[in-house]
């Protein structure tokens, strides 16, 4: 069945401006936690010469890609995968880009560590990990909505919430990972640009 998320409408068209400096012209991107899918279908008839593949560990999120890609899909977007980013393998050997939208803060911290290493793992040299959502800055005020989203996050669950940006720069260096640009968007969130080392 479908699902439907009212900040995937809003959203879409400023990621995918992002997207088109972003991405590569060729190979697969491989989105992580794609939740309702209805970016996975804007971005892959977007991006036509890219493979699109969704992957969410929850069932009825990849029930929810699919039937998207089913009813509008491109040949170019794939079947859900299952993936827990906290897993040592993924069910994708390799890929030319790795996007996480709305994961690092509505996810415990060692899905960060997860999507890091098994990013390093997927990506070559050059390659971009790109991100979108709210973040915290070191040195910036932190604005009401964004202060307001981290306590219900916390309440939902205390591992959740806004991390922050230079932490997790760091945690992103040690995994091999260079924060090549950050970009403000909508509603006080950021898209990162993270950029694999060479070896």
């Amino acid at each position: 069945m479908k699902r439907e998320a009212p900040a995937a409408a809003r959203n879409r068209d400023p990621i995918l401006a992002a997207l088109r400096e972003w991405l590569p012209a060729h190979g697969l991107v491989l989105e992580v936690a794609a939740g309702t899918g209805e970016h996975a279908l804007h971005f892959a008839a977007a991006f036509p010469g890219l493979d699109w593949q969704p992957t969410d560990p929850d069932p009825e999120a990849r029930a929810s890609i699919d039937a998207w890609a089913e009813e509008e899909g491109t040949p170019n977007l794939r079947p859900a995968l299952h993936l827990d980013v906290r897993a040592a393998d993924w069910p994708v050997a390799e890929a030319a880009a790795v996007l996480a939208i709305n994961l690092v803060h509505i996810s415990p911290p060692d899905a960060s560590t997860g999507l890091l290493a098994g990013a390093a793992r997927l990506l070559p040299p050059g390659a971009p990990l790109i991100l979108y959502g709210p973040w915290r800055v070191n040195g910036e005020l932190l604005v009401y909505s964004n202060r307001a989203f981290d306590q219900k996050l916390k309440e939902r669950d205390p591992t959740y919430g806004l991390r922050e940006l230079t932490a997790f720069a760091a945690q992103a260096s040690a995994a091999g990972f260079d924060l090549a640009e950050r970009r403000d968007m909508p509603a006080n969130n950021l898209m990162l640009r993270f950029v694999r080392r060479g070896a």
